[in-house]
Formats: structure tokens, sequence, C-alpha cells
């Protein structure tokens, strides 16, 4: 059985990578040994693995993977932290009213 992992960068200045790949110890030390100059964790190294999730199906992982995407920085620092019970409240949009 074939396994799949989505997995988060912390760059050097604390920005996030999320990405995807059967093999994450090979990807890691791919982005960590800067192979590609035009690669998004480049310039951005040193990189800290801070995140791992398995999937069996690749578009399970697929669809985690551009989900996480869309998540503000907060709901990612959430899930990196193991915080689970505050994704929810983190997917809420929060309205302000102006009063006249």
């Amino acid at each position: 059985m074939k396994e799949y992992f989505v997995y988060i960068l912390r760059c050097v200045e604390s920005s996030y990578y999320r990405g995807i790949t059967n093999d994450y110890q090979k990807r890691f030390s791919e982005h960590a040994s800067g192979i590609n100059p035009r690669c998004y964790t480049f310039n951005r190294r040193p990189l800290e693995l801070v995140y791992i999730a398995k999937f069996s199906e690749v578009t399970d992982a697929i669809r985690f993977e551009k989900q996480v995407k869309r998540w503000s920085r907060r709901k990612k620092e959430a899930l990196v932290e193991r915080e689970y019970e505050k994704l929810p409240t983190l997917s809420k949009k929060i309205f302000l009213t102006v009063s006249h």
C-alpha cells in the first residue's frame, strides 16, 4: 500500500511552506539542501519540518494540502502545535459592526 504525506516546513523567517510527497524524509532533505534555486524554500533556509499527516489515498492528501494552503497563518500554527480544538474557531469569519 502506497503512503502519501502532507508536510509543513517552517522557514528561517517563520513563514510556512506546505507540500505533498510519498517520501517526506527525502523531500525534506531536498528542501534543506537547496537543490532547486526556484523553490520557495531555497532562500529561506534553514528549515524545520514541523508537521506531517499520512494518507493512504493520494486524492485525500491532495485535498488536504489544498485546504491547508488556503488557511490563515494562525490556523496553520494551530495545526502545527496540535491545537486541533482551535481549528473550528479559526475557520469562522469575524464581522465587525460599525455604529453611527
